[in-house]
């Protein structure tokens, strides 16, 4: 039997959990929008919830039956609309570039704050709020790596040193100004290579997957349609076969059946979970432990004793119930 007190103990595991997040997840943590109740959008309503109607009909583009991938894809390759394309890039960012965090704690304070240093957690979103959840954490608990698959509002990179920080900042290293993050690939020609910043973003999470023990999917449908990020994926993950004591968790609300359907390919036999909502997954269960209590319940057959993120709490009551699992975890670190 594995209690709370001696999960809280064991430290040992140093192989990575690495975190997937899509649309979803931003969905799940902000239901009633940003701090000033603005939508989130997801793609098949990006067109209506950025309000870029406006721009179609001026320049007399045809929108039906496309969600916005599949238009700023074709508006791409026709090759013929620059300035709307322009337009669109822009709109884009300032939309989700005024998104703000609620001033009380979210779950994606709750996720970073479940997470450790070893940990990673990959991003395809363009919303601040994963940036900023690590921002005013910063110095008071050591957090896990992020990464931006698709770049983000948030942050910018130094081409020159391949540094990356707040967009509007300087290169710690050179002094200069951060280039802005491409946003946008056309799906049907994405080519995340082409981007320097993407690029290194994508060779980390592929070294990263090779050595995680556990990978968690959140709101992340890997949609068909973006062939390189899952052949992307694959290659850093391997084959199911490879991964027989690894575990994949997907928390989703789709059915299981579809989720197996979708994840099949990266799931050996019966090592996989799902969860329809991030509270009841094995990060919130099992905050900054999450390898070493799967480890227990697999490889050592032990009962667990969950120890839930409380969700009502402010942050200073928040960091203070983390402080015996940071205890812990430094006390470790003075040991090696």
């Amino acid at each position: 039997m594995t209690t709370v007190n001696s999960e809280i103990q064991d430290t040992r595991i140093q192989r990575p959990h690495v975190v997937i997040l899509g649309a979803g997840a931003s969905l799940a943590a902000f239901p009633k929008g940003d701090g000033n109740g603005k939508k989130l959008p997801l793609i098949n309503n990006l067109v209506e919830v950025l309000g870029i109607n406006d721009l179609l009909e001026r320049y007399s583009i045809n929108s039906a039956d496309k969600d916005f991938e599949e238009l700023y894809s074709d508006l791409v390759s026709e090759g013929k609309q620059h300035e709307a394309v322009t337009k669109i890039e822009r709109r884009v960012q300032e939309y989700f570039g005024s998104l703000s965090l609620p001033e009380t704690p979210t779950l994606y304070d709750h996720l970073i704050l479940s997470l450790r240093p070893k940990d990673y957690i990959a991003t395809f979103n363009w919303d601040p709020f994963l940036f900023r959840s690590c921002a005013r954490h910063y110095g008071r608990a050591p957090l896990p790596k992020i990464l931006f698959l698709h770049g983000n509002v948030a942050v910018a990179y130094c081409e020159t040193d391949m540094m990356k920080g707040a967009f509007g900042s300087s290169c710690r290293k050179c002094g200069k100004l951060y280039t802005e993050s491409k946003l946008l690939f056309p799906v049907k020609q994405k080519d995340y290579n082409s981007d320097p910043f993407t690029r290194a973003e994508w060779d980390t999470l592929k070294h990263r997957l090779k050595s995680a023990y556990m990978v968690t999917v959140f709101g992340y449908s890997a949609p068909k349609t973006d062939v390189e990020a899952i052949a992307l994926l694959k290659e850093g993950w391997g084959t199911n076969r490879d991964r027989d004591l690894e575990q994949i968790e997907v928390i989703d609300i789709k059915s299981e059946g579809d989720l197996l359907k979708t994840w099949d390919e990266f799931i050996h036999t019966h090592h996989y979970q799902f969860a329809d909502n991030f509270y009841d997954s094995w990060i919130a269960n099992h905050p900054r432990r999450t390898c070493e209590a799967m480890w227990n319940q697999l490889m050592e057959c032990q009962f667990l004793d969950n120890n839930p993120i409380p969700r009502a709490l402010d942050f200073d009551e928040l960091l203070k119930w983390y402080e015996p699992l940071l205890q812990a975890e430094r006390q470790s670190d003075n040991k090696q």
